[in-house]
């Protein structure tokens, strides 16, 4: 229970500041801290969770990360599994949460301004495609949790870990927020999707798919040998 309800939390403060650093600071960067401030909010956000949940849960607050512990071989499909609930539970949390205070403005409305939902197409950001918005999800992905296995193996400075997978979040979201948003993360879209209804329900299954197997391929990567020590 305690790591399933740090992997709640964690992913409740990801989704929240995340998410909220686009709803309610603004991506307008005149008026507000635009995308790069949103992008350090994921960023950050993730950072603190990592030192202050890491001792707990190994803070995966992330569906695909904790799949990818599997398919590297540290992880059991079941606890996996216990993971996953908490994590999504904690981003639907978040973004009811998220959706409560965004309410407080007059002006604002879930259909117009949204809930940092992710997405792809006309009328969505960039206005990238289909194949774009998957083809960034996996590899981001991918990347994403070559740095954390990599982050967090044995003969990896232990200190630096949450330090490292925190700037990859940021560098991700830095040059991927205009194609999709930037997902990386299924409970991360799942839970404003919810919420958020209409497009963000219809697309939510490449936010689910595209992570999910750019994961597993760094997990088998590091199941390989991939992150033994060089000889």
């Amino acid at each position: 229970m305690k790591k399933m309800t740090a992997e709640f939390i964690g992913t409740f403060t990801l989704v929240l500041f995340g998410c909220g650093a686009a709803v309610i600071a603004g991506a307008d960067g005149t008026t507000g801290i635009g995308l790069t401030g949103i992008a350090f909010a994921f960023g950050f956000a993730l950072i603190g969770m990592a030192y202050g949940i890491g001792p707990v849960s190994g803070c995966h607050i992330n569906p695909a990360v904790s799949l990818g512990a599997v398919a590297a071989g540290r992880m059991q499909m079941g606890e996996a599994v216990q993971y996953i609930i908490a994590q999504v539970a904690g981003a639907i949390g978040a973004a009811l949460v998220l959706m409560i205070i965004a309410s407080g403005k007059a002006d604002y409305s879930v259909a117009t301004n949204g809930l940092g939902q992710n997405g792809w197409g006309t009328g969505y950001l960039g206005e990238y495609n289909m194949a774009a918005a998957f083809v960034f999800e996996l590899v981001a992905t991918f990347l994403f949790v070559v740095v954390i296995l990599g982050a967090t193996a044995s003969g990896a400075p232990a200190a630096m870990a949450g330090l490292a997978i925190g700037i990859m979040l940021t560098v991700i979201h830095l040059v991927g927020i205009k194609v999709t948003g930037v997902s990386v993360n299924p409970a991360r879209s799942i839970g404003p999707a919810l919420f958020a209804g209409g497009a963000a329900i219809s697309q939510l299954w490449l936010f689910i798919v595209a992570p999910i197997l750019g994961a597993i391929a760094a997990g088998l990567l590091f199941k390989s040998g991939f992150g033994s020590s060089a000889e």
